[in-house]
């Protein structure tokens, strides 16, 4: 819509009224360095002598409109320097032949090329230039977007930047070990902060445990995603389907709150098929879910959730895929009132039994998907160290999950492992879920939890009033072991983890931008990450996984996070 202003006319017989000027569109965008061409139109009884044209309210030039016929153009070049992301608002005024000046008429310029709307046919990104993803962005069905390695993209926080991957269409996120492609917020250096856009939501047809498809929360017009018991599907119904790639990336500063109480994840993943490749991704700073599994049977490896504000790693709807090698680094003081942890794992919104899919006598289209070689580095460290009172498990198993996690590392929550119901510990039992071959630590002084409001336990869970010894029996016996009453750094470096590695008392500018996660040799001992994995049980066995001698993520020689990640994202120069 046209935008056009006009000042107060003259009484006097001999003079017109002032001129009036309108820009038509209102707005536009361009890469630094580049013109942009502003249409403009004029009225000016009196005759038009001159056109004043500001910048951010300074006037920077003066065009002479002598035998200048509207409508006509004015080209800016934006600024070499200028961010992208960032907006430049020229403001347009005539002046006419008896010295009135018409109104101002703004035309607003946003840095940097804009994503927008629908993308409905194949797309290639150019690495040289930055895109802002403005609004909801739509990849249509059978349309492939293509990211090229070293790309740079920025969330507009105003208007909710977030991209989704429909069912059927295709994200190629293609970075490099040196070179990775970004997802970050378009707001300045020092004031990036975590939901300052929308994140990415990657979806596809494979397998969802729910009765009818289910929608993302937030997304206008509504987009539904998976194969659903009311299609008749099983946990093979577009299993392989390929959603595309995302290797080396980085997602930063995502999770903005869509619709009241409806964040976003920095990585969704909704019905994804393992055809799909997700290798070497970062999510940091988001405001709410790391990673979110929502069904599908999409893998994973390389995996970095940091100071995410709720959980990490949350799967849901019957996901049955695998992920090896991933790391979590909480921030002390970033934790979600709904309470944050690690790992959440549920079946579905409740416990109840889906009858013929996860129902205690079956257990194939339960949430069931494999997870080895994780490093969990919670916000507490040491007994000692005030962290937000939001934290809460470094893994909370509910609502009859069957979820497995091997050879992995978790450390520095309030709680170890909070198993909530009965079906889920079924679950365990029976070996359609298993915890194997896991170090498990806890900085408080208590092992087993007694009660269901225990806020500083080894174990909890919601069953037997709250006693958890059958949670830790099952932990004993299944080749896991566990530690507690952490008042100094001296065991962490005894199972080979270097304490500098956990957030402590850093801050998001003082947090190492390349930490060194790499074991240290530690001491001989049941709990030296440097030994103890284990890969003979059927879930690991298979050509999806890497046999390890150590658990956790990390060796003492190689350290995956190198290169293509970043610890300090605030202060980055984009």
């Amino acid at each position: 819509m046209a935008t056009s202003f006009m000042m107060c006319t003259d009484n006097s017989n001999s003079v017109q009224p002032v001129a009036i000027i309108t820009v038509d569109p209102a707005s536009g965008s361009g890469k630094p360095g580049t013109n942009v061409t502003v249409n403009l139109a004029f009225d000016a009884p009196n005759g038009a002598s001159e056109m004043h044209v500001f910048v951010a309210g300074v006037e920077s030039d003066v065009v002479s409109l002598s035998g200048v016929a509207s409508p006509t153009t004015y080209v800016y070049t934006i600024p070499a320097d200028a961010v992208v992301g960032s907006s430049i608002t020229l403001g347009f005024q005539v002046v006419d032949n008896k010295g009135y000046y018409s109104g101002t008429a703004s035309f607003q310029i946003t840095v940097g090329e804009t994503l927008q709307g629908s993308i409905t046919a194949n797309r290639t990104l150019d690495a040289s230039q930055q895109y802002i993803i403005k609004g909801q962005v739509f990849v249509e069905s059978g349309v492939t977007l293509t990211i090229p390695a070293g790309t740079i993209l920025k969330g507009d926080k105003a208007s909710k930047g977030t991209l989704i991957i429909k069912p059927g269409g295709k994200l190629d996120a293609l970075g490099e070990a040196n070179n990775p492609v970004v997802f970050t917020s378009a707001q300045p250096i020092g004031a990036r902060d975590r939901g300052d856009w929308g994140g990415v939501l990657l979806l596809g047809n494979a397998f969802v445990n729910q009765l009818a498809k289910p929608t993302i929360e937030g997304i206008t017009p509504a987009v539904s995603y998976g194969s659903s018991l009311a299609e008749n599907a099983t946990p093979i119904t577009n299993a392989t389907e390929n959603s595309g790639t995302i290797r080396y990336t980085r997602i930063e500063y995502a999770g903005i709150e869509l619709t009241p109480n409806n964040e976003t994840n920095s990585l969704t993943l909704g019905g994804v098929g393992n055809g799909t490749t997700l290798e070497y991704v970062q999510v940091s700073f988001g405001g709410d879910d790391g990673f979110e599994w929502f069904g599908g049977t999409v893998n994973g490896k390389y995996l970095v959730s940091h100071s995410s504000w709720d959980d990490d790693f949350d799967t849901d709807f019957g996901w049955g895929g695998n992920v090896q090698f991933g790391l979590a680094v909480r921030n002390t003081f970033f934790a979600d009132q709904s309470g944050s942890n690690a790992f959440e794992s549920d079946n579905q919104g409740n416990g109840n039994a889906i009858v013929g899919v996860c129902d205690g006598t079956t257990q194939a289209g339960c949430t069931r998907g494999v997870f080895s070689n994780m490093t969990i580095l919670g916000p507490r460290e040491i007994q000692s160290r005030t962290i937000s009172a939001n934290f809460q498990n470094a893994a909370h198993i509910r609502r009859r999950t069957a979820l497995s996690i091997f050879n992995s590392y978790f450390s520095g929550f309030r709680i170890g492992i909070r198993l909530d119901d009965q079906g889920t510990l079924d679950n365990l039992t029976a070996g359609a879920g298993k915890h194997a071959f896991n170090v498990l630590s806890v900085p408080g002084t208590t092992r087993i939890g007694a009660s269901t409001s225990a806020s500083d336990a080894n174990f909890a869970t919601g069953l037997s009033g709250g006693d958890a010894t059958a949670v830790a029996t099952y932990w004993t016996n299944n080749s896991n072991t566990d530690f507690n009453n952490i008042t100094t750094t001296t065991p962490h470096n005894d199972i080979g983890v270097n304490p500098v590695i956990f957030w402590g008392a850093s801050t998001s500018s003082t947090y190492p931008s390349n930490p060194d996660f790499k074991l240290l040799a530690g001491v001989a001992g049941n709990s030296n990450l440097n030994s103890g994995a284990n890969f003979a049980d059927a879930k690991v066995s298979g050509a999806f996984f890497t046999p390890t001698t150590y658990r956790g993520a990390f060796s003492t020689t190689v350290d995956w996070t190198d290169g293509w990640s970043e610890f300090q994202p605030l202060n980055k120069q984009y």
